[in-house]
């Protein structure tokens, strides 16, 4: 797994925090009883509900230690301090693209809680870093898989 900083809110810490619970303590609890049930069925060799439990449990247990590597390599985001001269980790940014009239405002997270439908989008996306470093007024060009995306930068919270 990677070595590098998983920035976080302190609220996707919490969230990150109590999915690992879940999982830990009842899902391990529900797959370890579906497979259970399964080997009760009979012959396991040929067991499609077996198989199917094993899959699940082997699902489980690599994103507890996905969860288990992001928090270990954890920075928390200071949000109170987002409001600032440059794009960063943790700003709130609201922008115009070129020939639009709306504005957008986007919050600059790290890749463990990104969710662009939500207006959060990821420091590593080619969007989140080509705003990083840019400050108020500034003319942003960005390569994304669509096309290029031209936008100015309006106000940085």
């Amino acid at each position: 797994m990677s070595e590098k900083p998983a920035y976080l809110t302190r609220d996707g810490r919490a969230k990150l925090e109590a999915e690992l619970e879940e999982l830990q303590t009842s899902g391990r609890r529900q797959v370890a009883e579906r497979i259970g049930a399964a080997k009760e069925l009979g012959d396991i060799s040929e067991s499609g509900e077996y198989e199917d439990a094993k899959n699940q449990q082997a699902h489980l247990e690599g994103r507890i230690r996905e969860i288990k590597s992001i928090l270990s390599r954890a920075q928390i985001i200071d949000e109170e301090n987002g409001q600032g001269n440059e794009v960063r980790v943790g700003s709130k940014v609201t922008v115009r693209v070129d020939g639009e009239d709306d504005e957008e405002t986007w919050t600059i997270v790290g890749s463990a809680e990104a969710k662009p439908r939500e207006g959060k989008i990821s420091n590593e996306s080619p969007l989140g870093a080509a705003m990083l470093g840019k400050r108020r007024n500034q003319k942003v060009t960005v390569n994304t898989p669509s096309g290029t995306m031209k936008l100015t930068i309006l106000k940085i919270q």
